[in-house]
């Protein structure tokens, strides 16, 4: 009898202990993290329970970490952690955050490609913002769709410029330099594509390489939404009948690092291939980075006789159709100002 009680007392304390545990275990696990501030956790590829633990402790949110690595191998979530970035939120709680971790709730993060950059600024930026996986090194423009392993018609040529589509990209930290741009070049091919399927007839554009070269000049010269389809309709125009396009952003675009942030008429007159002061016809490659609005009017001119414009000064273009009346719009808004740009002149 003794005995028998004995043992019922030992279970029956045994089975207190546990229930303790149990209970205590619960509220470690629902207890909200220790944080004064909301904080970031990020899982390498290839992190396991352990460190995920240790950097927990090491962040100071939580006490007895040694229990989590048991804890998830006994509820089979060992090996099901998600690697990348994680908001974590003051009261937060140990359950909720690995629930996430588990599911993959990462942060997401974004990357704007502005209309009218160069691809040379967002490869420096790229190149610079940490939160990608660096892997194009040293790219360049010139080889940058070889570098990406684009196959592109010789017609097209190899040059990145013009071939990737403004516009806000998201993305997870530890993504690829390179995913992104090859999310932005296929986003150019499909508006290209869209907006070359759609254009107005009689244009001066052989193939949508040339209508995305003619929309990087239409980008650069102006923001405007009434002013881009009259501007594309100066270009269409002087195309047409052989004339000189003479715009400024081409030669500022040749003179590449040269340029100083002031175009002087000793720059219209230095050859390169890009001015198209000196040279007829389209420049041998875009400029800037169209967007859909710059594609849009450029396969869509006004229908108006322009050949020539004008900055007012204010941000908007004055439109004529005869060099007289051109000339009169210079005097007018530039040469009595001394403000704004002649494109073209002749």
């Amino acid at each position: 009898m003794f005995r028998a009680a004995a043992l019922l007392g030992g279970l029956l304390s045994a089975l207190a202990f546990a229930a303790a545990a149990v209970w205590w275990i619960d509220r470690w696990w629902t207890a909200p993290l220790a944080l004064e501030a909301p904080a970031l956790l990020v899982l390498e590829s290839g992190d396991t329970v352990v460190d995920l633990a240790s950097k927990i402790e090491a962040a100071g949110w939580l006490e007895h970490t040694r229990l989590l690595p048991w804890i998830m191998r006994f509820r089979g979530d060992a090996e099901r952690l998600q690697a990348g970035e994680y908001r974590v939120a003051v009261g937060e709680t140990l359950d909720g955050l690995l629930a996430r971790l588990l599911a993959g709730d990462v942060v997401i993060h974004s990357f704007r490609i502005v209309e009218g950059s160069r691809i040379a600024d967002v490869l420096r930026a790229l190149g610079a913002d940490r939160r990608f996986a660096q892997t194009l090194g040293s790219a360049r423009p010139e080889t940058l769709l070889a570098d990406l392993g684009l196959e592109m018609a010789p017609l097209f040529g190899a040059h990145g410029e013009g071939w990737f589509f403004p516009d806000t990209y998201s993305f997870t930290a530890g993504d690829q330099d390179r995913s992104l741009l090859l999310r932005a070049h296929a986003k150019m091919r499909r508006e290209l594509d869209a907006a070359w399927a759609g254009r107005s007839p009689d244009l001066p554009y052989g193939n949508p390489y040339e209508a995305l070269i003619a929309a990087s000049l239409v980008e650069k010269e102006t923001s405007r939404t009434e002013d881009r389809p009259h501007v594309s309709q100066v270009f269409a125009s002087r195309l047409k009948r052989n004339m000189r396009l003479q715009a400024d952003p081409t030669v500022i675009y040749g003179l590449g690092e040269k340029f100083d942030g002031n175009l002087a008429r000793a720059h219209l007159r230095q050859p390169t291939p890009y001015n198209t002061y000196l040279r007829k016809g389209l420049p041998p490659t875009p400029i800037a980075l169209p967007g859909r609005a710059a594609l849009a009017a450029t396969l869509h001119p006004s229908g108006a006789e322009y050949l020539y414009f004008v900055a007012r000064g204010d941000g908007s273009s004055e439109f004529s159709a005869t060099l007289d009346e051109h000339n009169r719009a210079v005097r007018k808004f530039q040469l009595n100002r001394n403000r704004g740009r002649v494109v073209p002149e002749s």
